[in-house]
């Protein structure tokens, strides 16, 4: 369904849906990515927030903006398989398989 996907799933730290429908997934990524961890707040299949702690901060403040109320599906067809530095993923493509893990993962 998502081209260049390549290995290196994040680990899932936690999980959870609060009363009011709101969705908070904790992961770190994988791969030799800068970010340590990433966090992603989902509401009815929209993108309500996305912090990274660690990474290159701008860079990563700018991602999270940007895809802000955005679909998950829209958002992992734009930022799924990019790569870094010569690595085989990145910091988007490693919150784009997040993304799918929420998408794949209901708790409803």
């Amino acid at each position: 369904m998502f081209s260049g996907e390549i290995g290196f799933e994040p680990m899932i730290l936690d999980d959870k849906v609060l009363d009011n429908g709101m969705r908070y997934v904790r992961a770190i990524p994988q791969g030799g990515v800068c970010s340590q961890v990433v966090e992603v707040a989902v509401k009815d299949g929209i993108i309500e927030g996305v912090q990274f702690i660690g990474g290159c901060s701008g860079n990563t403040q700018g991602l999270a903006a940007l895809i802000k109320g955005f679909t998950l599906e829209e958002a992992v067809s734009r930022i799924i398989g990019i790569s870094c530095g010569g690595r085989p993923t990145s910091c988007p493509d490693q919150l784009a398989k997040v993304l799918k893990y929420i998408m794949n993962n209901n708790k409803a």
